[in-house]
């Protein structure tokens, strides 16, 4: 279980947040022009506090796929319990907003709107990839639990308090 879910954090976020950024400034700079923001500049404080949340909001989230739905985030290993704990008890998909504040992070860290623009595309692509591909499975999967939490757990935008299944 653990090389399974070891592999699932290495191929996606690992490929979103490290490969691609990594190929956008090399491509983008050459390594040549970079310029990486220090402790004296508030973009830095504000990229480790946002990349620190990022983080911690991604490992989380993907630790409780494994513990109790006994699966990765990856598509072709998924949960095969539903998990409504932790961040999922307020947002639907915690784990893609980590990830997007890890990317913000790093534009900010960089000084690379190459960077922010890639957040951006990674997360609209996630906004309709979404609704169209994975939700519908995950409704296959899980049925009526699923589509309750739905109509209480936004997709993107958090709840101000926790959800609990079976309360409304």
């Amino acid at each position: 279980m653990v090389l399974r879910w070891l592999t699932a954090l290495v191929a996606l976020p690992g490929m979103v947040v490290i490969f691609i950024p990594a190929l956008i400034i090399w491509s983008t700079t050459g390594w040549q022009g970079i310029e990486v923001a220090g402790p004296g500049v508030l973009s830095f404080w504000a990229a480790v506090i946002v990349g620190t949340a990022g983080f911690a909001l991604s490992a989380r989230s993907s630790s409780l796929f494994k513990r109790f739905g006994e699966g990765t985030p990856a598509p072709w290993d998924p949960p095969r319990h539903f998990v409504v704990r932790g961040p999922y008890r307020y947002v639907r998909n915690p784990m893609i907003m980590g990830v997007v504040l890890m990317l913000i992070a790093e534009s900010l860290l960089l000084q690379s709107w190459y960077l922010a623009c890639w957040a951006g595309i990674f997360f609209m692509g996630n906004a309709i990839y979404f609704p169209l591909v994975e939700e519908k499975g995950l409704k296959k999967r899980f049925g009526v639990e699923y589509e309750e939490y739905c109509r209480h757990v936004s997709r993107w935008l958090p709840r101000l308090t926790p959800w609990e299944p079976g309360k409304n």
